[in-house]
């Protein structure tokens, strides 16, 4: 069994206060792909860069205290891919990729359009280049399992307060589609979709700081495990882990039949 979380800490050294590396020796999780890291090489503990049992690989943002992924592995991979060769997305430390034989993990952070129009042109613009790069991992041959924080809900099952939303960054119509050609023409595979078809209020990963979201449960579900078919065929178990709060987003845990 392959287990594998993806988790949107919203600051590692604030989730770290939080528990969260305690909580983590408990899931017995081989990889763990990380986002929102907002930390440099230098704010990081030995913990944080490798938990006990863990290797650790990160790309950074280069601005201080923002953005950042990283992927801890139980076994050492073949090979790491730090960013995807374009300057100014690789500049906000946005994708990772581990490879252990046929088999490619990935943590990526798409960027929110939330802040203003400036950044929903950027989140565009990283959406439109990171396709090709999609397509090319898809058609490669090899298994690969994306995880992360898209900062897109797909449908209308996946938010709380879908109608009033169809015009924000997030639920766009321009930002479905581009998920819809995704699961569609590309084939690649939502994995929590594919295991839990309906399900609403139970699926959201991300709750905002503002009024009393998280007490009513009005959230979204922007983190996904996003699979080739054949791996997304093994899934055999998702969840989601909200008995405690290490950030604004809540841990996705998912199990597939797969050895490394």
């Amino acid at each position: 069994m392959l287990r594998i979380i993806s988790a949107n800490l919203n600051g590692i050294r604030s989730a770290g206060n939080k528990g969260f590396f305690p909580w983590l020796q408990q899931q017995n999780a081989d990889i763990i792909c990380l986002q929102e890291l907002k930390a440099q090489a230098a704010d990081m503990s030995a913990e944080m860069l490798h938990p006990e049992g863990y290797f650790g690989y990160f790309h950074y943002a280069e601005k201080k205290g923002y953005s950042g992924v990283g992927i801890y592995c139980r076994t050492q991979p073949d090979a790491v891919i730090v960013g995807l060769g374009l300057n100014d997305i690789d500049a906000e430390g946005r994708y990772i990729e581990v490879q252990f034989g046929n088999l490619s993990v990935v943590s990526v952070y798409l960027p929110s359009g939330s802040s203003g129009e400036e950044r929903q042109a950027f989140k565009f613009s990283v959406m439109e280049r990171f396709l090709p790069h999609l397509e090319t991992l898809k058609a490669s041959g090899r298994e690969v399992i994306i995880c992360g924080d898209w900062n897109i809900a797909h449908q209308d099952i996946d938010l709380k307060n879908f109608k009033g939303n169809r015009k924000n960054s997030g639920f766009l119509p321009e930002e479905r589609a581009w998920l819809t050609d995704l699961f569609g023409r590309v084939q690649w595979v939502d994995v929590y979709r594919k295991l839990h078809p309906e399900t609403t209020d139970a699926s959201y990963t991300w709750w905002s700081n503002r009024g009393q979201a998280w007490a009513k449960n009005v959230g979204w579900r922007i983190d996904y495990q996003i699979a080739t078919p054949a791996i997304a065929e093994t899934a055999r178990l998702a969840s989601i882990y909200k008995d405690e709060r290490f950030s604004d987003h809540a841990p996705l845990l998912m199990d597939y039949e797969w050895t490394l």
